[in-house]
């Protein structure tokens, strides 16, 4: 299914898809242009699952993505820094343009950079998520793997409405 990635430029969107296609973490940020679409598969107990997964490919920068960006979208992750305020502030409207394409669809939102030690944005202060149904929240690390399947699983769990679902 497509998987829309979405956040404010920098704050490793790129560098988490990568970590699934070659385990390895990219050092290098790279403000790419256009779309480039990341096929993830993760292997659960039920058979294989297929992510398609729309990187913006630093597009964000330019101003707000197009809807076709969105179209058809199943499932999304919103990005944040930790470290930096501004892409947790900015959470609402990635969430609004989103939401407005896809109504109702399962959001992951994930805190990245947990690893860095000048975290900025504590547990604490992550309350978008709350009161809604369709929104989970993950901390996560890019670079360390923390957390890195978490996301993908629970939206696993909610397009196929098997909570027993696993990754083998």
């Amino acid at each position: 299914g497509k998987l829309i990635l979405v956040g404010d430029g920098g704050v490793g969107k790129t560098t988490f898809v990568k970590r699934h296609k070659s385990g390895e973490f990219e050092k290098k940020y790279v403000a790419t242009l256009g779309v480039e679409v990341h096929p993830l598969t993760f292997y659960t107990n039920l058979g294989p699952i297929i992510f398609n997964v729309w990187d913006t490919a630093g597009q964000e920068k330019f101003g707000g993505l197009r809807d076709g960006y969105y179209i058809n979208g199943q499932c999304a992750i919103i990005m944040f820094d930790v470290t930096s305020r501004v892409t947790y502030k900015n959470v609402p409207i990635w969430h609004r343009d989103l939401t407005r394409v896809c109504e109702n669809i399962p959001i992951v939102l994930t805190g990245n950079k947990v690893d860095v030690k000048d975290r900025k944005v504590k547990p604490k202060h992550i309350l978008f998520h709350r009161k809604k149904p369709n929104i989970q929240y993950y901390d996560v690390s890019a670079k360390s793997n923390y957390n890195f399947e978490k996301p993908f699983l629970w939206i696993t769990k909610k397009l196929t409405g098997r909570n027993d679902v696993k990754f083998v």
